[in-house]
């Protein structure tokens, strides 16, 4: 998973946690080499729809896709919309090509790397989405500079939604669930989408679950959804 430490949100070197784990069979290699390429968002320069898909349409984020299940289901629902993933982890990467492929998604674009990199390229006001599912928790102490409900990331995030726009975020870690409550309690540009606990407590409609939620209650975990409107 991604994570975040205060300071320059741009730099690659402020990225946490393993980028890799088993070995690559041949099939996925393959899948490394041919597929990611193509559909890569570019190293450089400003990323906007027009450049990554031809034509201007409903952009969506996410940061730290996993293996991809939620973005592969929201392209697959929402096909006249564009998608850009962002995960560090090469067997993530793995698994959310093989979607790419398998269920013939040509409305995605996918960076193995630092998402805030990407994001910071993206121009102010220009996503209609962005997710943060389920994301490292780092709960102890000591780390949470290197959590991405901080200020630095919300604030990016804030800037690049449209008003209108969108963000979603899910946990299933009772730390992390009081420290994003506590980063996004006082903000002004996000208007929180509950009104009752149920509202934070059920999946929504057009959430899928992923592999990881589910293995959070498979252990007995509770999970928490949360939705918040760009105000302004």
């Amino acid at each position: 998973m991604t994570a975040y430490k205060s300071g320059d949100p741009t730099t690659l070197n402020r990225l946490y946690g393993r980028q890799s784990g088993h070995k690559l069979r041949h099939g996925q290699q393959e899948l490394i080499d041919t597929l990611l390429p193509a559909i890569s968002v570019p190293e450089e320069g400003e990323i906007t729809a027009e450049r990554l898909f031809g034509m201007d349409k409903p952009l969506h984020f996410e940061i730290g896709f996993g293996g991809g299940e939620h973005m592969a289901y929201r392209a697959d629902m929402l096909p006249d919309h564009g998608f850009i993933g962002c995960e560090p982890f090469l067997n993530g990467v793995v698994t959310a090509l093989g979607h790419v492929r398998d269920q013939n998604l040509p409305n995605i674009r996918v960076h193995m790397g630092n998402a805030l990199e990407v994001l910071s390229r993206i121009p102010d006001g220009a996503l209609s989405f962005a997710y943060l599912l389920h994301p490292d928790p780092w709960p102890k102490a000591r780390h949470a500079k290197r959590r991405m409900m901080n200020k630095g990331p919300i604030d990016m995030i804030s800037a690049k939604l449209k008003p209108g726009g969108e963000f979603r975020f899910g946990t299933d870690h009772p730390v992390y669930l009081r420290w994003a409550l506590m980063q996004m309690r006082d903000r002004a540009d996000f208007e929180w989408l509950a009104g009752e606990a149920k509202d934070f407590l059920t999946r929504p409609g057009g959430w899928p679950e992923t592999r990881y939620e589910a293995k959070a209650r498979r252990i007995g975990h509770e999970v928490w959804y949360f939705r918040y409107r760009k105000v302004g």
